[in-house]
């Protein structure tokens, strides 16, 4: 058995393959289902890349996309708590100057939690223990 995992842009160059080979969308999809199991992308994303490279669009990595810019950096926040891993999240908005939401979905997609009081990795390191 395989521990090879494909990535997305790996993906999408099986599926400009097939695109090239005169198969369609679903016949495509079959095969990455049959070849990589749950690795593989969904029925609907192989018809919207099938459809991208039918208007001649053959980039294969993300393009960028519209929406806010980021408020403030994930370094600024990492700073703050490791000045301080006991504030709060009101404390930190207030500090960066955002909701207390934006807080947490951040240190949530750090990874970070609190515990005792304190923001810590949600993963333990051995320096943590």
């Amino acid at each position: 058995m395989s521990i090879f995992v494909p990535n997305k842009v790996y993906l999408r160059g099986i599926l400009l393959h097939y695109f090239i080979q005169k198969k369609s969308a679903a016949e495509a999809h079959r095969i990455l289902v049959q070849t990589y199991g749950d690795n593989a992308l969904s029925d609907t994303t192989c018809r919207d890349w099938f459809r991208r490279f039918k208007n001649n669009d053959f980039q294969l990595e993300d393009k960028e996309r519209s929406g806010a810019p980021k408020k403030f950096q994930d370094k600024e926040l990492e700073q703050l708590l490791d000045e301080d891993p006991s504030q709060t999240l009101s404390e930190l908005g207030k500090t960066l100057q955002v909701d207390e939401s934006t807080v947490s979905k951040r240190l949530k997609g750090l990874g970070m939690i609190q515990k005792q009081g304190h923001w810590v990795p949600y993963e333990l390191k051995p320096r943590d223990v």
